[in-house]
């Protein structure tokens, strides 16, 4: 080994020895330690201040006169440093302010020195001496201070080559902000430099020895200082107040991160502490929907109840919700065997007293799916099992026909053949005026449903409710992205102006509940959603918010729309037939509906079709149980030959 490499493993050595034992130091330990560097500095500074004045040259009587305004001074300076607080200030994130502070401190320790010790000894010290030692002391104190930046910094360098050394800016100084202060101050690249508040109260002031900005100081003090994360600490704040506050922080292009909401928090699963990535929901500033606690449990406490497509996106937050209300016993029914065996793990964790069983079959499957029914006494039916990505049921359609439909009528007769009380069909916004299959099949699922209500002779009371996109779905929009981010990759868009609305999935699960219990049968309920959203708006809030920049960091490519993909979504057919409910964001509506007897012929047709994979039959019967299905690409032809028939 050469003697430069020897000489630069001693050195990197030392450096990790001197960070160890820097970082092993309490924070008593350090101020102790900058307490004493200090008044070693304040008493350099005044023995060279009598210096510059008397010479060292002294009697007796004025060494002593001299000593006694040397403890006065030192005391009056350590107090004022203490008072302003100095001492509670992280060397390793010193800022230009901390020049300013310790300025203050020093000119008014000089005015107090020179009053107080001329009223109180003799003879008069001249002013010439308080003086010479505010500007010593001022110098000194900075000097040393910045020596010590300087010098972590440079160990950092040493000891992480390539590692970012900058700390974080906590937004919000109230309780959460504090209890997370606490938990990043051991952490290496992540100790906070910094409180951000809107209480004016606040602003200047230190918070467990960190001092508090305000918002309009940000800029600045990325500029001076520089930090890598804003994390927010406001758990309790919602809605548009939320969404105000993060795109004003987005154009500072660093990530932002927050802590857990006040509902996950006291959902016991997280620790307020658990920092985590900036969800959509939270830019979208949606405010949550208030749960009626008698709705969500009217058709589910000490009741029987079946999920099919539990192992979905959908199907399993409503097996989470259901389990929240202590059903008599919860059947998670589900095709895909590694879904369901998630789920029921899942469950089995969170809700140990939970009863449930775990059931592996097709909802076109009367066999087994009536066997499943009449065994456990089946109360209620969630029915969320349909294939939904518009793409694949676009390029499958008798699938998506033999799934959608035919799954829903199966699971609808076997409900009535056991004499199920309620079954909820899970809907999209894509069934108002379709232009793709599965926004078809939906809407004849929906049919279905409607055309069963009305018979006579049966118990079950039939519902459905129709939303729109759910964030964080499997194949949503907001995963996609996210994950095109992270890897670096170009964001792509359909269409510059196409929007959705947008809704969390525990909000829709729990929309599904409570309009289920509000209904009286063969209604369409319905959330009121509040604006689309513009998805090309929604790409480049996302970036920001990973503190990149549009089109520079990461680019955003419009492919063109997919077959059969709106522009925009609607939720209703007509939209003067909204009713509103006992729930002041839930709505009802009755469509346009076909009587079971006109109905049910051209089901048959249509399924006869499918097995048969006459998908040109399929597209044209579907428009003719569906007149507002406008179909496009390769399958709008179809269309217009059955019209034209």
């Amino acid at each position: 080994m050469s003697t430069k490499s020897r000489s630069l493993l001693s050195i990197e050595a030392t450096a990790a020895t001197l960070e160890k034992l820097i970082n092993a130091l309490s924070n008593h330990q350090k101020y102790t330690i900058l307490t004493s560097v200090d008044i070693s500095l304040f008493l350099a500074s005044i023995i060279a201040a009598i210096g510059f004045e008397y010479g060292f040259d002294l009697t007796p009587m004025e060494t002593l006169h001299l000593g006694k305004f040397a403890m006065l001074a030192v005391g009056i300076e350590i107090g004022l440093f203490w008072a302003f607080g100095i001492y509670r200030q992280v060397l390793r994130y010193l800022d230009g302010g901390f020049i300013i502070t310790i300025a203050k401190a020093a000119i008014l320790s000089c005015l107090i020195t020179s009053i107080v010790a001329n009223l109180s000894t003799s003879p008069v010290i001249p002013l010439s001496v308080p003086v010479v030692h505010g500007m010593l002391t001022l110098i000194l104190t900075i000097s040393v201070r910045m020596c010590v930046r300087l010098t972590l910094g440079r160990l950092h360098e040493i000891n992480y080559p390539g590692q970012k050394n900058g700390g974080v800016v906590i937004y919000g100084a109230g309780s959460a902000g504090c209890i997370l202060a606490q938990a990043l101050a051991g952490q290496r690249g992540n100790r906070p430099i910094g409180f951000v508040d809107d209480s004016p109260y606040l602003q200047g002031r230190n918070v467990q020895g960190i001092r508090v900005y305000s918002p309009a100081e940000l800029h600045k003090l990325k500029a001076n200082i520089g930090f890598e994360e804003i994390l927010l600490a406001m758990p309790s704040i919602e809605g548009q107040r939320k969404r105000e506050i993060l795109q004003k922080l987005q154009v500072l292009g660093v990530p932002v991160k927050t802590v857990p909401s006040i509902a996950e928090i006291l959902s016991g699963h997280v620790s307020i502490n658990k920092v985590r990535e900036l969800d959509i929901e939270d830019l979208l500033g949606r405010k949550a929907i208030a749960a009626r606690p008698e709705l969500l449990q009217q058709d589910i406490t000490d009741r029987v109840v079946l999920v099919t497509g539990g192992g979905g996106s959908i199907g399993s937050e409503l097996c989470r919700q259901i389990a929240k209300q202590q059903p008599k016993l919860l059947i998670i029914y589900e095709l895909h065997e590694f879904a369901l065996y998630q789920m029921d793990m899942e469950l089995g964790e969170n809700y140990p007293h939970l009863e449930k069983v775990a059931c592996l079959g097709s909802v076109t499957d009367a066999q087994t799916l009536t066997g499943v029914i009449a065994k456990y006494g089946v109360e209620t039916i969630y029915h969320a099992a349909a294939y939904k990505h518009v793409p694949i049921v676009e390029a499958n359609p008798v699938s998506g026909i033999v799934n959608n439909i035919n799954g829903t009528l199966t699971a609808a007769k076997c409900a009535i053949a056991c004499g199920v009380h309620k079954f909820v069909l899970i809907s999209t916004d894509k069934a108002v005026r379709p232009t793709n299959i599965m926004g078809a099949t939906k809407r004849v699922a929906e049919l279905v449903l409607q055309g069963l209500a009305d018979l006579p002779n049966h118990n079950t009371c039939f519902t459905m409710v129709r939303f729109g996109n759910v964030l964080g779905r499997s194949g949503s929009v907001v995963p996609r992205f996210r994950e095109q981010i992270t890897s670096g990759k170009s964001l792509t868009l359909t269409h510059a102006d196409i929007t959705r609305y947008f809704m969390t999935i525990p909000e829709a699960a729990t929309l599904v509940i409570q309009a289920g219990a509000m209904a009286k049968g063969g209604e369409v309920f319905l959330l009121d959603m509040g604006e689309p959203v513009k998805i090309y708006d929604l790409a480049t809030q996302m970036i920001r918010l990973h503190g990149m920049e549009p089109h520079k960091d990461i680019k955003i490519e419009i492919v063109g729309l997919r077959p059969g993909e709106k522009i925009y979504e609607e939720l209703l057919i007509d939209c003067d037939a909204a009713l509103p409910t006992g729930h002041p964001k839930i709505f009802c509506a009755r469509e346009a509906k076909l009587g079971w007897k006109e109905l049910s012929p051209q089901l048959t047709n249509l399924l006869n079709a499918a097995a048969q994979c006459e998908v040109t039959e399929c597209v044209s019967v579907l428009h003719d149980l569906v007149p507002e299905y406008q179909p496009m690409g390769q399958y709008a032809k179809v269309k217009y030959e059955a019209v034209a028939a």
